[in-house]
């Protein structure tokens, strides 16, 4: 009688004896170490050129010329006024550096730079790109100098930074407009990662042109914002601030943040202030924040904040490092280092929040 008889009966057929085959032993195959390759010492070794392409392409109008529309390599060429030679590697370069699109009907801009490379857009960041190309990337070659030295490279001889910067209204200007390009993320960010329901009137203390309480006041339509900065700021933030209709709900004060009265807000900012400063300059501005607030006020601080093991975040240690090319103290710092100071300027409460790309926020609470 088969298994399958006594299966179709219901009745269990008689247990088989299984015998387990011997296990086979094959000798340990030995593990490889990776061959090292120069790999990565030549991809930073090009990393300027790729920095280089997207600052010409910015300085020479591309992203503008293709705002209307695609054009085939012959015409944008010929919008920018550039040497055949070699205008199509120009092009075809920012295509693999994915700043733009190429198809059948030419280059176009990507959704990106599109948006953020358009000079008539609202969310241009490109002032940032026109201030690196022509002070930034220049500043960056006198590096090793700075290492040897721990001075400043810019070549003024203002006691800060700002003296120079705000002594000419063209060069104010430029700065301003950068400022806001690399504002832009981190106000977006910030306008949905803190609780803004919770509060009525912010501060911005060192607005700059204003994007961050502009991109506040957007977002949040109960809020109340103010725009502190040296007076020579003034006309150029409530322009800034008009364009998008935000003058009834956001104003500037003029002043100094070291000296000068901070006008009254639940809510202050601080962002890429502190990395400007030394230490001393430091805990004076915290102290005074924590002076001006009310009880349960808070005050928000973003910058390149550096990774607590200091091995992480590159862009908030290289922007150290451009700290020391551009001022006398300044440097970038970690998360627990402004927490500390929080705890010595009397906040109760403190944590540190990522905000988007490098940037992250410690919120302090009185």
């Amino acid at each position: 009688m088969s298994g399958s008889d006594a299966l179709a009966r219901g009745e269990l057929p008689d247990p088989v004896e299984v015998t387990e085959p011997r296990a086979r032993v094959s000798a340990p195959v030995p593990r490889r170490t990776p061959v090292p390759t120069p790999a990565r010492i030549m991809e930073l070794t090009r990393g300027y050129w790729a920095t280089k392409t997207l600052f010409s392409a910015v300085e020479l109008g591309v992203f503008a010329a293709l705002a209307d529309g695609p054009a085939t390599a012959e015409e944008l060429r010929d919008r920018l006024g550039l040497h055949p030679r070699a205008a199509r590697d120009f092009f075809d370069t920012l295509v693999a550096l994915g700043m733009l699109d190429r198809d059948q009907h030419g280059y176009r801009n990507t959704v990106e730079t599109g948006l953020f490379l358009d000079p008539a857009k609202p969310t241009y960041m490109g002032g940032l790109l026109e201030l690196q190309n022509t002070h930034g990337y220049p500043l960056w070659a006198s590096l090793t100098e700075g290492l040897r030295t721990g001075q400043p490279q810019n070549g003024s001889e203002a006691p800060d930074m700002f003296t120079a910067l705000y002594a000419h209204p063209e060069s104010l200007r430029e700065f301003l407009a950068a400022m806001s390009g690399v504002s832009l993320g981190p106000a977006t960010a910030l306008a949905d990662k803190f609780p803004w329901d919770q509060h009525q009137v912010f501060c911005d203390l060192g607005a700059a042109q204003g994007m961050v309480p502009a991109q506040l006041a957007l977002h949040h339509t109960h809020l109340r914002g103010i725009g502190f900065d040296l007076p020579p700021v003034g006309p150029v933030f409530e322009e800034f601030i008009a364009g998008r209709g935000l003058s009834d709900r956001v104003s500037f004060h003029g002043g100094d943040f070291f000296t000068d009265p901070l006008p009254a807000a639940d809510v202050y900012v601080l962002g890429r202030i502190l990395h400007d400063w030394g230490l001393p300059a430091r805990r004076l501005l915290l102290s005074r924040v924590y002076d001006a607030l009310p009880d349960g006020g808070a005050l928000i601080v973003y910058d390149t904040i550096i990774d607590d093991e200091r091995r992480v975040n590159a862009v908030g240690l290289m922007m150290s490092l451009n700290m020391l090319l551009e001022t006398q103290d300044g440097a970038d710092y970690t998360g627990a280092d402004c927490q500390g100071w929080l705890a010595e300027a009397g906040f109760r409460e403190s944590y540190v929040r990522y905000l988007v790309g490098a940037e992250s926020m410690v919120v302090g609470r009185k």
